[in-house]
């Protein structure tokens, strides 16, 4: 069964007005979407975006119940796109809940999770792009290695793609416990309560779906989709993208960046956002009833001009 992570900490902080329309931009499995509508007025609009094939048959059944509700199936870095294409000038607010869902990882056949025996794929969206067996079948030794140091935070990560690319001239790498049993033989110290090959699984998986790029073109766009007054409520699971998310909205809440002792007023500062109260995390009785809520950061800001 799905848990859904902080769930109504995220839609309290969302919701401003119970009229408006609003965003899941990371549908999974309709936890937040559900708890949205739920809070919502009947003239209220909810628009739910995911890449997984899997996670739009949840969300079209949904659908055909729910007048309020819609769904596209992309990355929300094509929300602009399809926002445009529905008559949306901007939105009340947007919530991500970012990285791979529990179901994606509980189906051995979708290749994200090294606990489980299946074929390497890790794609969340199973009709396009490379598997992860393809990249890592012709990836160059230094590429795997850039991924694994930069998406993984791998320290070990040119030892660790030596291994595998030393494993594939014997056989493809094609199966998860195959690429698990690779990264632990080359992996030199092993952390308590953490599985060696959690680094590089994360990263190739990163890799794959292009989940930092998309990350990054969201956030260049996402002030341009939001109505003054409306909130951006993002659920990250690792630093690499709660870094980013922290950064960004601190840097929107700072306004421009002037040169030390430069005379401006508070006003000249072009302040897009404010930030709402403290990065929040899920309680102790939530990460005991779902260790997977153990990672999660939110953060919330809110736009003002």
């Amino acid at each position: 069964m799905h848990q859904t992570v902080l769930l109504q900490e995220a839609v309290d902080a969302l919701v401003t007005n119970p009229g408006g329309f609003y965003v899941d931009g990371t549908f999974g499995r309709g936890g937040h979407t559900r708890c949205l509508l739920d809070r919502l007025d009947g003239g209220a609009r909810v628009l739910a975006v995911d890449k997984d094939e899997a996670a739009e048959t949840v969300a079209r059944a949904l659908q055909r119940s729910e007048p309020r509700f819609e769904f596209f199936r992309g990355s929300f870095a094509q929300l602009p796109h399809q926002l445009r294409r529905m008559g949306i000038d901007a939105v009340d607010g947007i919530l991500l809940d970012l990285g791979v869902s529990s179901p994606q990882l509980d189906e051995a056949e979708r290749g994200f999770s090294f606990m489980q025996d299946g074929p390497l794929d890790m794609r969340m969206d199973t009709s396009r792009g490379e598997t992860a067996a393809q990249w890592l079948s012709h990836a160059e030794l230094a590429d795997i290695a850039g991924v694994l140091k930069e998406y993984g935070e791998e320290r070990f990560a040119r030892r660790i793609a030596t291994a595998i690319v030393a494993a594939r001239e014997e056989a493809p790498i094609e199966t998860t416990s195959h690429l698990a049993s690779v990264v632990s033989a080359a992996h030199p110290r092993w952390e308590k309560h953490k599985h060696p090959a959690t680094r590089s699984f994360q990263a190739i998986r990163i890799k794959v779906n292009s989940e930092l790029d998309d990350l990054q073109e969201f956030l260049s766009l996402a002030l341009d989709m939001l109505r003054v007054g409306g909130r951006l409520v993002v659920i990250s699971f690792h630093s690499l993208e709660d870094r980013r998310i922290k950064r960004y909205m601190r840097d929107k809440a700072r306004g421009d960046d002037l040169p030390r002792g430069v005379p401006v007023t508070e006003g000249a500062l072009n302040k897009r956002m404010r930030l709402v109260g403290r990065a929040v995390r899920a309680s102790e009785a939530e990460v005991q009833a779902n260790v997977r809520a153990r990672s999660a950061v939110m953060r919330v800001a809110e736009k003002i001009g």
